[in-house]
C-alpha cells in the first residue's frame, strides 16, 4: 500500500479523507478527530484535527490485535462507543493507563466491500451536554461509509492510500489572544495567561509575569514546563493535557522555589486553553508527594509526555512477545520523547552480535554490525561483555578509541546501555543522536530504569521466539515437504499457521499416488493447538496413507482412522475429508468425518458446494459408519479442499463465507492454480480476524488430461470392489 505521497491521484484521495474528517468532526461537535488506515497487521494515524502532532504521536501506531479501541472497531468491524473514562477503564484498561482523560470516545470503522481498511476515532468532553446525540453518531458512520468507498475505489483504480509517513495535523484555529495584551488584562488581580494548542504561551498579562517570575519576553512562545523548572512535575503538564483532550476546566497548585504556593485554573476552548493565576495560601510544610519538581527523586520522568510513553511502553512490552515485536514497541514509543534520531538493539547471539530491530541510523551502519563477532572491538561489544553503559556526548571518545570504524563518526552522540537480567548481559540498545548531546543524571537515570523493563521483556521474547522456532519445526516436520508429481493433474497446497507462533497446529493435508491414475488426497483439523495435536496429526497421516495403499475405500479410511483416534486420544477429536481420484473413470469417491464441504468447479468455472454426508467427528463414537459419494470429475474440473480456518470470521455465517470462497473460485478463469491459492489464503488473511488462532490449509487439485479407461464395470486398480453410491449438491 502506498503512502499519501505516492502520487496526484492518491494525494487527492487523501486530500478528500481529511476534507470529510475536518467537516464532519466540526458537524458532530467533537473536539479532537483522528483517521486511522490500515496497513498490514497495523492501524496507523495519518490525520488528527484538534490536537498537534506532538500530542497525538503517543497514540498515532496501532498494532491490529491489541486490545485498544481503534484495534477493536477494525476487527470487528462494528463501531466502538465509550461515553466515559469509567466505560473505557472497564474495557480498555491498557488504554485508560495511557489516556486518563475525561472524555467520550466514538470509534467506526471503514469497510467495504467486506474489507476493512481503517478507522476514524472522534473524542467529546464525558461529561455535559457537548456529548454527542444519536443523531451525530449516525452521522459519524456515513462519514466512515464514505472515507471507506473513497479508498476502496482508489484501490481498484491502481492509487491505493496508505498512511502519511509524518501524521499531518490539522492547523488549529489562531489563537484568541495575541501580544500585545489587552489593556483590561491588566487591571486585574490576577495573573492570566493563554496557551495554544501545542502548549506555547500566545499572551502573558504583567500580573501573571510577576506571580512566575519572569519577563513577559522570556515566557512567551514557549511551554511553562520548559521555562520554569519547578513546574516540571509530570501532574502539571497532564492539567494541561487533559484540559486540552476533555475540554474541561482543571487545575492543580504548584510551589515557587521561594515556597510561595500559586494555584492555577486551566479553561479550554478550540483554539487553546486559559490559564488563571492567583497566590495560594499553604503550608510550608511539605509532604514528599508535593515535592517541587526540581527536587524529584533521580529517575522520575520530568514531562507527562514521557510518563505516558513509559506508561504505553510498559503495556506495549507486556503484550510483544516476540523479539521482533519488543524492537517495534520500543522504537515506536520511545523515539519520539527521548529525542533520539538512532535506535538499535543489539544481541548477542551465539559469540556474535545480532541486530534485530534499527531505525534512524545512517545507512549500512545496521548491516555492517550485524555478525560480527563478540570479540571484535566494539563500544556494543564493551557494553555487553561488561554490563556497563556507556554515555558519549561527543563522538570523539568512539572515534579515538576505535578508529577502524567509520560509523561512530556519522552521528555526533551515543548511549550504550546494557541489557541485564538475571543470568547475565543478553544486548543493549544503541541511542544516537544529529548533535551533541550532555545526558544530564536525571536522564541516565531515566534511561537506565527503562533499561531494566526492556531487558525483561527482550530476554522472555528470546524463550518466545525459540520455543515458536521448535514448534514451527515440528509442524513442518509433520506436514509434507513436497507432494508428488502426477501425469494429469495440478496440484497447489498452502499451509498458514495461526497468529500465535507457540500454537502448533493440528491442520494437516496430503496426497498419495497409488500409479495408473489413481490418487487420494486428504486433508483434516484435529481439534486443539498443542504438541499432542501435531502429533495425533502425524499418526493419523500415516494411518489413512497404510489403509489407502493396501486398497480401502474412503469411507473404510475414515473408519480406521476413527478407531485409531479412540484408542490412541484422551477426548481429542478430528475432521477430515478423504478423496479418491480414480482419473481413468473421470470420477471421485469421498467421504467426510465432519469437515467443511469440498467446492467443485466444472470446465466451464461454474462452482457447486458438494453436499457430502456430514458424517461425525473422529473420535467421538466408535463403530460409526460413514459414507462415500462419488462425483463425476471430467478433465478441466478443480476440486478445493480446506479446513475451517480458511472460512470461519467472527459474527459471520460460515455458509456466507463458502459461498464467497466458491464465487472466488468461479471468477478466477485461467489463472494459475499456484497464484489463485497464494490469493484465496491472503484474501482469507485480510478478512479473517487479525488475532485468529486457526491455521488455514488448503488443498486444490485440477485434472488436466484425459486417461486412458479402464474396462466396463472395473473398479479403479487401488480400491478393493465395493458399491458406492451418493450425489453432489446445487450448482450455483
Amino acid at each position: 500500500m502506498h503512502g499519501h505521497e505516492g502520487g496526484a491521484a492518491t494525494q487527492e484521495v487523501a486530500a478528500r479523507l481529511d476534507q470529510v474528517l475536518e467537516q464532519d468532526t466540526r458537524a458532530v461537535g467533537a473536539h479532537v478527530g483522528g483517521l486511522y488506515l490500515q496497513t498490514g497487521q497495523t492501524l496507523q494515524m495519518t490525520t488528527v484535527t484538534g490536537v498537534p502532532r506532538r500530542l497525538a504521536r503517543p497514540w498515532s501506531r496501532v498494532a491490529l490485535a491489541a486490545p485498544v479501541p481503534v484495534a477493536e472497531a477494525a476487527r470487528s468491524r462494528s463501531p466502538v462507543w465509550l461515553p466515559d473514562q469509567q466505560e473505557l477503564a472497564r474495557r480498555f484498561p491498557r488504554t485508560a493507563l495511557s489516556f486518563p482523560y475525561a472524555v467520550a470516545m466514538y470509534v467506526v470503522p471503514l469497510v467495504a466491500d467486506g474489507i476493512c481498511w481503517g478507522a476514524v476515532l472522534l473524542l467529546w468532553p464525558g461529561t455535559g451536554s457537548a456529548r454527542p446525540s444519536d443523531a451525530d453518531l449516525a452521522r459519524v458512520r456515513t462519514a466512515a461509509e464514505r472515507m471507506a468507498g473513497l479508498l476502496k475505489e482508489a484501490a481498484d483504480q491502481g492509487h491505493p492510500v496508505g498512511p502519511r509517513h509524518v501524521l499531518r495535523a490539522v492547523e488549529p484555529p489562531p489563537g484568541r489572544y495575541q501580544e500585545p495584551g489587552a489593556a483590561l488584562t491588566e487591571r486585574l488581580a490576577e495573573g492570566m495567561v493563554a496557551l495554544d494548542l501545542r502548549g506555547q504561551m500566545t499572551f502573558v498579562n504583567t500580573r501573571a509575569a510577576e506571580l512566575l517570575g519572569h519577563d513577559r519576553s522570556e515566557l512567551l512562545r514557549r511551554e511553562p514546563w520548559e521555562v520554569l523548572p519547578w513546574l516540571g512535575d509530570p501532574a502539571h503538564e497532564n492539567a494541561y493535557l487533559a484540559a486540552l483532550f476533555s475540554r474541561l476546566p482543571t487545575g492543580f497548585s504548584a510551589r515557587r522555589p521561594d515556597g510561595t504556593w500559586l494555584s492555577f485554573r486551566l479553561y479550554p476552548d478550540a483554539t487553546g486553553v486559559t490559564v488563571w493565576i492567583r497566590p495560594e495560601d499553604r503550608s510550608e510544610d511539605m509532604s514528599e508527594r508535593e515535592r517541587p519538581a526540581d527536587e524529584a527523586p533521580p529517575g522520575v520522568p520530568t514531562r507527562a509526555g514521557t510518563l505516558f510513553h513509559l506508561l504505553n511502553l510498559a503495556s506495549s512490552l507486556t503484550e510483544a512477545t516476540s523479539v521482533q515485536e519488543v524492537c517495534e514497541s520500543l522504537i515506536e514509543q520511545m523515539m519520539p520523547v527521548l529525542g533520539t534520531q538512532g535506535l538499535a538493539v543489539l544481541i548477542a547471539d551465539e559469540g556474535r552480535l545480532r541486530v534485530p530491530g534499527s531505525r534512524g541510523f545512517p545507512e549500512g551502519m545496521d548491516e555492517y554490525f550485524d555478525g560480527l563477532p563478540l570479540a571484535a572491538q566494539t563500544e556494543g561489544a564493551r557494553t555487553i561483555e561488561t554490563g556497563v553503559p556507556g554515555f558519549h556526548p561527543t563522538n570523539a571518545e568512539l572515534v579515538r578509541a576505535y578508529p577502524e570504524y567509520q560509523h561512530y563518526r556519522d552521528m555526533a552522540a551515543f548511549a550504550f546501555l546494557p541489557l541485564t537480567v538475571s543470568s547475565g548481559t543478553i544486548g543493549c540498545w544503541v541511542l544516537g543522536y544529529d548533535s551533541p548531546r550532555e545526558f544530564p543524571p536525571d536522564e541516565r537515570a531515566e534511561l537506565t530504569t527503562l533499561t531494566g523493563m526492556i531487558a525483561q521483556a527482550l530476554d522472555r521474547a528470546r524463550l518466545y521466539d525459540e520455543n515458536a522456532r521448535v514448534a514451527r519445526g515440528l509442524q513442518d516436520g509433520l506436514l509434507p515437504s513436497s507432494l508428488p508429481r502426477v501425469v494429469g493433474l495440478e496440484v497447489a497446497a498452502r499451509y498458514q499457521p495461526a497468529t500465535h507462533a507457540l500454537d502448533v497446529g493440528g491442520d494437516f493435508y496430503d496426497l498419495i499416488d497409488f500409479g495408473a491414475g489413481q490418487v487420494g488426497a486428504v486433508i483434516g483439523d484435529v481439534q486443539g493447538h498443542s504438541v499432542q495435536a501435531a502429533a495425533l496429526m502425524g499418526q493419523i497421516r500415516t494411518s489413512m496413507h497404510t489403509q489407502a495403499r493396501v486398497g480401502a475405500h474412503p469411507e473404510e479410511v475414515l473408519a480406521h482412522s476413527n478407531r485409531l483416534l479412540m484408542e490412541m486420544s484422551d477426548g481429542m477429536f478430528c475432521s477430515c475429508l478423504y478423496v479418491h481420484f480414480d482419473m481413468p473413470g473421470n470420477r471421485a469417491l469421498l467421504a467426510s468425518a465432519g469437515h467443511p464441504p469440498p467446492i467443485l468447479r466444472h470446465a466451464d468455472h461454474s462452482t457447486e458446494t458438494l453436499d457430502l454426508p456430514p458424517g461425525l467427528l473422529l473420535g467421538i463414537e466408535e463403530d460409526v459408519p460413514f459414507e462415500a459419494v462419488e462425483v463425476p470429475l471430467p478433465p478441466g474440473a478443480t476440486l478445493a479442499l480446506y479446513t475451517d480456518g480458511l472460512v470461519e470470521r467472527p459474527g459471520e455465517d460460515v455458509g456466507a463465507s463458502i459461498d464467497r470462497l466458491a464465487e472466488t473460485l468461479a471468477r478466477a478463469g485461467d489463472e494459475p492454480l499456484d497464484a489463485l491459492a497464494d490469493r484465496i489464503v491472503e484474501r482469507a488473511k485480510e478478512t479473517v480476524a487479525a488475532e485468529s488462532s486457526d491455521d488455514i490449509a488448503l488443498l486444490l487439485v485440477s485434472c488436466t488430461n484425459p486417461h486412458p479407461r479402464q474396462g466396463p464395470g472395473r473398479p479403479p486398480p487401488s480400491l478393493r470392489p465395493m458399491d458406492t453410491t451418493g450425489s453432489a449438491a446445487t450448482r450455483r
